[in-house]
């Protein structure tokens, strides 16, 4: 059993433990979110600068017997 000083409930502690571990795992979900919507944005991105991927599929088998 976890010793408590006279007087002091655990539910308060315990109230702020979870609101800290809620809180980081918050701000661990939205930089994730944040990566994933900025590497979409570069792909994106460097689809614009090569142009249209529409490819000519005898281009593509020479290319990979290459």
């Amino acid at each position: 059993m976890i010793p408590v000083p006279a007087g002091e409930e655990v539910a308060p502690k315990l109230v702020r433990l979870l609101y800290f571990v809620g809180a980081g795992v918050l701000c661990t979900a939205g930089i994730n979110k944040w990566k994933d919507l900025e590497r979409k944005a570069m792909i994106q991105k460097q689809q614009q600068l090569n142009g249209p991927s529409v490819e000519n599929p005898s281009d593509v088998v020479q290319r990979a017997v290459e």
